[in-house]
């Protein structure tokens, strides 16, 4: 999946800025990413119309970006796994959806679950003339961290959601999303130190809960990284120019750091996992070194420049992939 904006996104997006000023904006988003740095939720910054288009327009292209990468990796691991529905929990505007009905062309029904009627708002404006799912969603307005009995969905996903949650509530919130989950549950994080502990925590919970683990992890014991190191990912996007101008950029391309966790229901995916390269490789004279989660724990490796045959496939690896055929 490419991590661009689908094109009736694009155009969405640029309609809703028609008559905008693009500097308000750029404030709006300025003070949007200086409240998240400082712990406050969207719920205390996301207050109207052009609050919502503003988040969107600096945090839409890279959320979905990060989506649609989780979603590809979904797609590798369980190619069988067909959802017809989907469950967005903490919908925000929308992105996790479009990145699910490009995954999945057979998605029929999608449902929105977010407290913020700016969000929601903003979100029917831009499915409008989106994949049909998304033109027709069914939308419920509830607060992710209260949990409940949410619909029940072949894909469950939350995207950048647990982050709005206070800690006392993730652990409840985790649960509801997978008593919802017929088929796979989607957890992305920010990819900082206390977005990976967030996913560590949901990871530990899913396992008591009997989910198998698809990705990024190879295995289901304790996570063997300990801090400062944490497990986190990255998407490279291009960038528009209203996006340049909302996040005060000049580069024409954004590299989104994100952490994640696909989770399943046992029998969906095959057994067996790969190792998971968790660094960017580092080249030099002799090879390429690599650092691994393999299914027995931490590794480093290293392909030797002089096996041709294994350097020409390992030169084609980067951060986050899987190891190929197998264990390292």
């Amino acid at each position: 999946m490419s991590p661009e904006l689908p094109a009736a996104l694009r155009a969405a997006i640029a309609r809703e800025l028609e008559g905008v000023s693009r500097k308000d904006l750029a404030a709006r988003a300025a003070r949007t990413s200086e409240a998240y740095r400082s712990g406050r939720t969207s719920a205390a910054v996301i207050r109207t119309g052009d609050d919502a288009l503003a988040y969107a327009l600096a945090r839409l292209p890279a959320t979905y970006a990060a989506c649609a990468a989780v979603f590809s990796e979904a797609r590798r691991l369980a190619p069988g796994f067909t959802p017809a529905t989907l469950l967005d929990a903490g919908a925000g505007p929308g992105g996790a959806g479009w990145a699910a009905a490009e995954a999945w062309p057979g998605l029929a029904n999608v449902t929105w679950l977010d407290a913020s009627a700016p969000f929601l708002t903003l979100a029917a404006r831009l499915a409008a003339e989106g994949p049909r799912p998304l033109r027709t969603p069914d939308v419920l307005r509830a607060d992710l961290a209260a949990g409940g009995d949410w619909p029940g969905a072949d894909l469950v996903v939350a995207s950048y959601a647990l982050a709005e949650l206070p800690p006392a509530a993730q652990a409840r919130t985790v649960a509801a999303l997978w008593a919802a989950c017929d088929g796979v549950l989607a957890l992305v994080e920010p990819g900082t130190p206390a977005g990976f502990q967030r996913i560590v925590a949901a990871r530990q919970a899913l396992i008591v809960a009997g989910a198998d683990l698809l990705a990024p992890c190879p295995h289901a014991r304790a996570c063997p990284l300990a801090a400062p190191d944490w497990c986190h990912f990255a998407v490279r996007l291009p960038r528009s120019r209203d996006h340049r101008l909302a996040k005060g950029a000049e580069l024409p391309f954004e590299d989104e750091k994100f952490a994640y966790l696909i989770a399943a229901r046992p029998g969906l995916a095959p057994p067996g996992r790969s190792a998971r390269v968790l660094a960017p490789p580092r080249a030099n004279k002799a090879g390429i070194a690599f650092k691994l989660c393999a299914p027995e724990g931490l590794a480093a490796h290293t392909v030797a420049r002089r096996d041709k045959p294994a350097h020409a496939v390992a030169r084609r690896l980067g951060w986050g992939d899987a190891w190929p055929g197998g264990e390292s």
